[in-house]
């Protein structure tokens, strides 16, 4: 069996975040469940819990680098010193771009690219001293273009770039930098882009389902069986990688 470790899982109170720290957990990690309001996280701690884990609930926001920085230090206190961080947090602000306001913009790559930067670079001093680190950041498909999304395609494009950069600057720490890439997933994020397009969730879905090559929709534990593999220590000799959880080929 693989080393215990502290992993860290942004957005973790709901959908990918939570099956990523339930999965991680249930492989003998213990977790720090974070997310804007630890209160919200409190259901997925309990399920870790109840099922035998160790995982703590932390309250921040990560795109502000007081609120990471205390975030950090609440983690080391409660856990230990985290050498496995998922970058998952992440909201939607779609709109076409001559609807798209500063703020939408602003408040999108805020979270994706300010929140994985200000939490890698927390990470990354407690990765480079134990000589071991696994950082994945949750990008998109939508990184390769989505109408209506020009800032959250940007954000998660960004993530990529992010990602490859990392990999060259920590590889020789013993830290790997990956990005996973969901497709559609059936999350409470897609069942507001289905309220915003007018449709019935599950017509959504089916409607979604329908142009996968495996014929289904996505569920959060795909991605989160995608992350375990990148944070393993068999993942070792796999840096710089763009992994698209899709259910298809992507262009």
């Amino acid at each position: 069996m693989s080393e215990t470790r502290i992993a860290v899982i942004t957005g973790a109170a709901r959908g990918i975040g939570a099956a990523t720290a339930r999965r991680l957990a249930s492989d003998g990690h213990k977790v720090a469940v974070l997310d804007l309001d630890a209160e919200a996280c409190r259901g997925t701690v309990d399920s870790i819990v109840s099922a035998g884990g160790t995982a703590l609930a932390v309250g921040a926001d990560v795109s502000d680098e007081a609120s990471v920085l205390e975030a950090f230090e609440a983690i080391v206190n409660g856990l230990g010193t985290p050498t496995i961080l998922v970058n998952n947090a992440g909201i939607i602000r779609d709109n076409l771009l001559f609807k798209m306001t500063v703020d939408d913009w602003d408040a999108v790559t805020g979270v994706h690219l300010r929140g994985a930067f200000l939490m890698s670079r927390a990470a990354q001093r407690h990765m480079t001293e134990a000589k071991f680190g696994r950082i994945v950041n949750v990008s998109s498909t939508s990184a390769l273009g989505n109408r209506g999304q020009a800032n959250y395609s940007a954000a998660k494009a960004g993530l990529q770039g992010f990602t490859k950069t990392l990999a060259i600057e920590l590889g020789k720490f013993g830290v790997t930098v990956n990005a996973v890439a969901p497709g559609f997933i059936q999350t409470d994020m897609t069942a507001s882009t289905a309220e915003r397009m007018g449709m019935a969730f599950d017509d959504f879905i089916a409607a979604s389902a329908a142009q996968i090559p495996v014929a289904r929709a996505g569920q959060p534990e795909d991605v989160a069986h995608a992350v375990r593999f990148l944070v393993s220590e068999e993942a070792g000799f796999v840096s710089g990688q763009v992994l698209y959880v899709a259910g298809g080929p992507t262009d």
